[in-house]
Formats: structure tokens, C-alpha cells, sequence
């Protein structure tokens, strides 16, 4: 990967299948509405694996999810996001002989990410057989500019013959998805999802219509073909496939480009998505393809304006952080029928599910640089509200909503409820979020239309869920996020995050009703006086376990009385453990897949003393296994908090590498998006010391002693602000909008233009 012009390549890259299943996940396109593997347009081998695929974000199916006891309340269907359409397939002829990278000599190769530009680029030359060279360049994008569109750019250059070129170009309405019974974290089954229509052309387009089998959506792939020179054309339909084939003369030196436009649009956003795809369509062709690559450009470079993180003194570091944020751009969904998957758009890993991953490692992100997509994946939860209701209902719940665990529609899909719809923090994380939304941009209209609802009914839940006992408030039988351990009473992380949203249903209370804000939420769910007060009582009593000896916080109430896991002696084939041991074992043990109380201390810092989070944190240290790719971007974060430098760093590491270095695994399955998110967070969060709280922002600046420099910009209401860090210290500046008042080490100052300051001891503040 350049630094200097945001390029991750490749080049003579391997044809080993694993490898190429990897770079399907690495080189994908996408656009926060839909996403495209990397696949060869060609194909691979009969034998070869791939998960070919292009996704809709928040396009479903229901999918049955029997349970071996149907007990009262379990999941028993699920939703997963579809494989929509197969419209990337090109086959090329030079005469008779099929172009394969897999037969003939590939003399030179290359894959290209451009994130400047917003493309993918696959570079070959090739011999045939025959001997015919040829260079073959295939630029792809997904438009963030118009989201329904993806285009392939097929360029073909006959570098030692002239003769004929035959391309072949498909649009394959019935696909499957991709399904792995060896892996919990993948489908298990195959069905077909999606019933397409046959394949029929309108003004030389290809068009499908597809209807899903149990949710009733519907979806529609429009394509279009163009070549660069006159041809000879042919057009082929059969079922639900349809084909044009182009035939031209190419003299020696000469380039001929196919250019294959393709638009997806589906019956959540559009009332008649055929009709929707055909529109678009015929505006993208409208204009050339150079006008979609230009548009492409302006929408990143003011991306990166807002957004980019520099780091100097390690580039390849430096790169693989770019390569995150990008990601990040690429997954999200940008209106509120959408949020943001686990793989983001990349591939079918947990059947494109929506988690807390949302609000608590990525929602950060965008609410420090892109305000309004924090904005909509917000309302993407409010528009769920009433399935987060209903799902209290199933629960037992007489008040209140619960959010699910996991879902694309508002349903729960987690089939398995201990390490599933038992995680009730989703509600305190998500409350969390609204939260932070507010304290950075003071948006009271958007808190009184949607962000108060969220909170007085996650607050209701909690009163339900939960009860006094002994003069405290209990929570029992819940999951925190530690995946290793559950169905606990008093999970410290969720009794901590069920305090600040109790205190904050207050809050809100009274902030909307001194702005003549309230009447219209309160009316609409009945909100008491009394309710108040209850949350009031709950917050105030809350109970949050504490050693005294230890001077930590237990993770739960019996955590400390259970039997530690040596890490140490547990084979590394043996990682992650939930893939080698009953869920029971590990729940008998005291072992974290991932960091639980540490990211409580994170979120929440000022609920206990430096002193406790610091013993709590070399505590748990020795018991997790970071088995989840949410936890060593936390214990970065907390290590800088606690003054840990060398450990911060390498926890760092570990993170921001994970998806190029491929260190779980599993990343031909789908990118970790809130890994990625958790990478930032790392650097801003933990580096940058950042903290929002109700006083306003607050940052403790620290630099590695393995960079020179880093700086990163963040939003702060109208003002946007860059943090410079670097051996001469911190440089705070404005970069636009209206003062503000900030604390750097805990220190306030007004930031009218530009601050300069030395920089601290790590921790110091």
C-alpha cells in the first residue's frame, strides 16, 4: 500500500484457493448499500470454493431455526441477508481460447484497492495457449454517489495479434448463498431464498425480478452492456439467466473496453423496484462512465478531509488503518432502513446481522467525523422500536422494549439465548449511544422525535428486568458481552450501562420538558411522573459488584468463585475455545472470550476509581483470550488510560492488523467491521485520550515512542477540530465553526484558534 495516494496492492498474487477466497473479502466493493465479493468475473475452477456473492443491505429472508425443545419464547426463525444476484460474470475469447488465469502462462499480475478514487482494479497479462498476449485491466466500483449502481470496466488490450475478441457478459437471477455446517458463525443451510422471474430485456438491458420465499420483499438487477467499438451482438435469455455476447476485431495494440453497468434496488426503499432500477439505470448510462469515476473521487476526497487518521513512523501501520476507515465508509448503511453488519458488505459471516458491534465500537466513529450516518443508524433503531417492544413481550416483559440481539428487521435471530437474547446490554448500549449523540451535537429536536422514546423504554425495561433487594438494585440472569460467561447475576458492564441509561431517562425527562419538548413522547407512550421517579430510585441503587480485598470490580457475582482457565497450558490449536469446548465447561471456568469489565471501565470511567479499573484491568488481562475480534482494540484503549504504554501499543497491533494479515482466520467470511471501528477508537480514544462527557470533550494526548506523529480531526457540534500529536507535543485546532470550551489533561481551555501544549506522562491527567 502508497501512503501518499491510499492504494493497498498486490501484485503476482496467488491462485491457492484459500487465497483467493481472502481477496474476494479484501478487494470487495460496496457502498453502505450494496456490496460485491471480489469474485474472478470469469470464474474459478470447477473444484475451487468461492463465495460468490452481492448483498443489499437489510434485504432478508425468514429462515426456520428449529430448536431441539420448543420452549416458550425461543427463536425459531431467524432472518439472513440474500446473495440478490450474479451480475458479475464476464467471459473473454481471444478466437476460440478462453482467457483463465488458471490455464495458459499469467506472464504479470496485479489487485489494486484505490481509496482515493473509490475502485478496485484487477491487472493481467497473459498468454494463451496459443500464444496470444493480452493485458487485461478490470476497474470496479460501487457508487456512493448513486448507491443502487455497480459498474465493471473490462479493458482489453491485444498486445501480440490482431484477431477476433468474444466477450460474455451473464445476469443470473437464481443464486444461492454460501453456507459452512462446520462453522457456528456461517449459515448452515442452503435454501433458495430469493424466486426469480425469467430473465427479459427492456431498450437493451437485462432485467430480473426476484421475490423473496417467506418475507415477501422483492428485488430487481437491471444490466447494461456497452462496448467501445462496433460489434457484432448477440442477446440470449433462458429462465431466470440472461446473456449478451459481443464479437469485434481488435488489430495488435488496440484496446477494446466492455463496460457493464448494473443496478440493484429493492421493496424497502422503492415501491416498484423494477421500475426504480430501470430509472436508475438509464441515468447512469446517461452520462459516461468517467462523469460516475469523477463523482466517486469528490465524494471520498471530502471524506478523507473529515475522516482520515495520519500516523508517522510506521506506514505499513499507517495503511492498514486507512484500509479500516475505508471499510467503515463502505459498510455502513446510509438511510435509516439499514445499519451496519458484523462483515459489513463484504460476505455472508453472521448472515449479515446487525449488533451491538453498532453502537459500541462503530457509531463512535461516525459520530466524531460523519454526524449524520451516527444520526441514521440511531433511527434505524427507532424505526425497529416496536419489535424491540414486542421482543419484551415474548420475554415476559410487561413494559419497556428489548432490543435483539441480533437481527436485520427488528426480530430476534439468535437461536442460541445464553450468549444471545440473555446480552441485555444492547438496550444500555444503544441508549449509550443516543446519549453520546447528543452530548456531541446537542441535536434536542432529533432526542425529543426519536432519541427520547429509545430511552424511557429501554428505561422501563430495566425496572422490569431487574429489583430491589437489600436496599440495592438487582439485575440477574443476564449475559454481559463476555460470550464465555453467562447467564450471571449483576454483570457489572450491564448494570453500569442500566445505571447511565436510568440516570439519563431523567435527564431527558426534565431537559424536554424545560424546552416544552416532552408532551408529545410522553403522550405517545404514556410516560408517568412516577416512572421518573422509579428510574430515579433504580439509578440511585443500583448495585455494581466490588472486591474490597482486591480492589476490583467482579464481573459478576460469581466470577470470582469459579475455577481459572490456564491459558497458558491450552494448546493453540485448542483457540478460539468455542470451537473445542462445551459452552458448559467454559462457563464453569473463569476465562473471557473478550473484554467485558475492562470495556465497562472504558465506557464509563468516571463510575470508579483509577486505582480499581487499573487492578481490575491486570486482573482480567490474565484471563481473557481475546478470542473475540472486539477485545484487544479495549485493552489498547485501557492500557493508555492506565498509563501502559508498551502495552496499549501492542494490543494496537494486534487490531488494526487483523483483517489484511487475516490473524483470525475467518476473513474470507466477511472484513470485522467492529474491529475496524474499534481500531480507530484505539488511536482517538485511547491514544488521543478522548472522552465525551456532559462537560464537553475531553483529551489526553499521548505518542508511541514507535510514531513520530499522528493527528485526526473529530466534530464537536458546528466545529470541526484537529488533534496534532507529535514529539514537540499537542496541537488543538479549529478548523471551523464557533469556539469551544475543551479539557486537555483535565485542564479547561477555550479553543478560539489554535492551542499548543507539552505533552504528559501516559495516564496523566
Amino acid at each position: 500500500m502508497d501512503e501518499s495516494n491510499y492504494v493497498y496492492e498486490v501484485s503476482d498474487f496467488s491462485l491457492e484457493n484459500d487465497e483467493l477466497m481472502l481477496y474476494e473479502t479484501l478487494f470487495h466493493n460496496a457502498n453502505g448499500y450494496l456490496g460485491v465479493r471480489s469474485n474472478f468475473e470469469e470464474g474459478y475452477p470447477i473444484d475451487f470454493q468461492s463465495i460468490r456473492g452481492e448483498y443489499i443491505n437489510g434485504f432478508y429472508d425468514f429462515v426456520e431455526m428449529k430448536q431441539a425443545e420448543s420452549l416458550c419464547g425461543l427463536t425459531e426463525e431467524k432472518q439472513t441477508m440474500l446473495n440478490v444476484a450474479d451480475t458479475q460474470g464476464i467471459k473473454l475469447y481471444l478466437g476460440d481460447e478462453e482467457f483463465s488465469m488458471f490455464a495458459g502462462k499469467v506472464l504479470k499480475s496485479s489487485r489494486v484497492l484505490d481509496m482515493e478514487k473509490g475502485v478496485t482494479r484487477r491487472s493481467v497479462v497473459w498468454r494463451s495457449p496459443g500464444g496470444k498476449e493480452v493485458e487485461i485491466t478490470i476497474l470496479r466500483m460501487a457508487s456512493f454517489v448513486m448507491l443502487p449502481l455497480f459498474t465493471i470496466e473490462y479493458r482489453v488490450k491485444a498486445l501480440n495479434f490482431s484477431g477476433t475478441l468474444r466477450f460474455q457478459s451473464t445476469h443470473i437471477g437464481s443464486v444461492l448463498n454460501y453456507c459452512d455446517p462446520s462453522d457456528p458463525r456461517v449459515a448452515n443451510e442452503t435454501f433458495q431464498h430469493l424466486l426469480s422471474a425469467k430473465a427479459e430485456f427492456v431498450d437493451n438491458a437485462s432485467v430480473i425480478s426476484s421475490r423473496t420465499s417467506k418475507s415477501s420483499l422483492e428485488a430487481a438487477s437491471a444490466v447494461k452492456n456497452l462496448l467501445s467499438k462496433p460489434a457484432k451482438e448477440e442477446r440470449l435469455k433462458r429462465d431466470s439467466t440472461a446473456a449478451q455476447k459481443f464479437t469485434a476485431e481488435a488489430e495488435a495494440g488496440e484496446t477494446v473496453t466492455l463496460t457493464k453497468y448494473t443496478v440493484l434496488c429493492d421493496s424497502i426503499r422503492y415501491p416498484d423496484c423494477r421500475a426504480a432500477a430501470l430509472e436508475h439505470l438509464e441515468q447512469a448510462c446517461s452520462v459516461p462512465l468517467a462523469h460516475w469515476y469523477r463523482m466517486q473521487e469528490q465524494y471520498l476526497k471530502k471524506y478523507w478531509e473529515s475522516c482520515a487518521v495520519h500516523v508517522k513512523g510506521n506506514d505499513e501501520l499507517s495503511n492498514a488503518i486507512t484500509y479500516n476507515l475505508y471499510q467503515l465508509i463502505q459498510s455502513v448503511g446510509k438511510d435509516p432502513h439499514s445499519n451496519i453488519a458484523a462483515k459489513g458488505l463484504s460476505g455472508e459471516g453472521y448472515e449479515g446481522h446487525y449488533f451491538w458491534d453498532t453502537e459500541m465500537y462503530i457509531q463512535p466513529y461516525f459520530l466524531l467525523t460523519q454526524p449524520q450516518i451516527a444520526k441514521n443508524l440511531i433511527e434505524y433503531r427507532y424505526t425497529t422500536l416496536d419489535a424491540a417492544r414486542e421482543n419484551a413481550r415474548i420475554l415476559g416483559h410487561k413494559n419497556g422494549a428489548l432490543f435483539p440481539w441480533r437481527t436485520i428487521m427488528g426480530k430476534e435471530c439468535s437461536g442460541y439465548f445464553p450468549s444471545g437474547s440473555a446480552q441485555y446490554h444492547i438496550n444500555g448500549d444503544i441508549a449509550y449511544s443516543v446519549i453520546n449523540y447528543y452530548l456531541l451535537t446537542k441535536d434536542i429536536e432529533f432526542i425529543a422525535r426519536c432519541g427520547a422514546e429509545i430511552i424511557f423504554e429501554t428505561a422501563r425495561l430495566w425496572l422490569d428486568v431487574g429489583n430491589d433487594c437489600g436496599g440495592k438494585f438487582l439485575i440477574n440472569s443476564v449475559t454481559g458481552p463476555d460470550e464465555y460467561t453467562c447467564l450471571v447475576n449483576n454483570n457489572y458492564y450491564t448494570n453500569v450501562l442500566a445505571q447511565h441509561n436510568l440516570n439519563w431517562a431523567v435527564k431527558f425527562y426534565e431537559l424536554l420538558k424545560t424546552k416544552e419538548l416532552l408532551t408529545p413522547v410522553r403522550e405517545k407512550i404514556g410516560l408517568k411522573e412516577a416512572e421518573i421517579s422509579g428510574f430515579k430510585h433504580a439509578a440511585e441503587s443500583m448495585y455494581l459488584p466490588y472486591d474490597k480485598g482486591m480492589d476490583i470490580n467482579p464481573q459478576d457475582d460469581s466470577f470470582l468463585s469459579k475455577a481459572v482457565w490456564d491459558l497458558k497450558k491450552t494448546p493453540r490449536q485448542d483457540f478460539p475455545l468455542l470451537l473445542h469446548y462445551h459452552p458448559l465447561y467454559l462457563y464453569r471456568h473463569q476465562v473471557c472470550k473478550q473484554a467485558d469489565t475492562v470495556l465497562a471501565h472504558f465506557v464509563l470511567e468516571d463510575a470508579q476509581t483509577l486505582a480499581t479499573m487499573r487492578h481490575s484491568f491486570n486482573y482480567y488481562e490474565r484471563v481473557t483470550t481475546h478470542d473475540s475480534s472486539l477485545s484487544t482494540c479495549i485493552f489498547s484503549i485501557m492500557a493508555s488510560r492506565l498509563g501502559m504504554p508498551e502495552k496499549a501499543y501492542d494490543y494496537f497491533g494486534k487490531s488494526s492488523e487483523l483483517d489484511l494479515f487475516n490473524t483470525h482466520k475467518n476473513t474470507k467470511d466477511g472484513i470485522h467491521t467492529a474491529n475496524m471501528g474499534g481500531t480507530y477508537m484505539a488511536i482517538v480514544y485511547g491514544f488521543g485520550g478522548l472522552r465525551i462527557k456532559e462537560d464537553g470533550l475531553h483529551l489526553a494526548p499521548a505518542l508511541p515512542k514507535q510514531w513520530e506523529e499522528y493527528d485526526f480531526k473529530i466534530h464537536d457540534e458546528d466545529s470541526l477540530i484537529q488533534v496534532l500529536v507529535n514529539r514537540r507535543g499537542c496541537e488543538i485546532s479549529l478548523l471551523s465553526g464557533t469556539e469551544k470550551m475543551i479539557f486537555i489533561y483535565g485542564r479547561n481551555y477555550l479553543l478560539r484558534d489554535r492551542l499548543q501544549l507539552s505533552l504528559k506522562e501516559w495516564g496523566k491527567v
